[in-house]
């Protein structure tokens, strides 16, 4: 995703929270930072199941697919000691 596509998930985010909850979010770190986009769709999540609210759930959805190519890929390195101690 472009990071206009992120920046406009971000703010469909913000405004909904801020209508929902009153919470207000910073829309260009959200956008740009895995953790805080992260912690900001785990709150949206938990107002979403508290109220039952499908849409806000949805937003927070499309949040995370737009920033998971800027999520780091933990990769397993090589294994350690094969064929035995040096």
């Amino acid at each position: 995703m472009t990071e206009e596509d992120r920046i406009a998930a971000a703010a469909r985010l913000h405004v909904a929270l801020r209508r929902k909850t009153g919470r207000v979010t910073d829309t260009e770190w959200m956008s740009v930072n895995v953790e805080y986009a992260t912690a900001i769709v785990r709150i949206a999540r938990a107002h979403a199941t508290a109220t039952s609210d499908l849409d806000l759930a949805a937003i927070a959805t499309g949040l995370e697919f737009a920033m998971a190519p800027l999520a780091p890929v933990i990769s397993k390195g090589a294994p350690r000691y094969v064929g035995g101690l040096r």
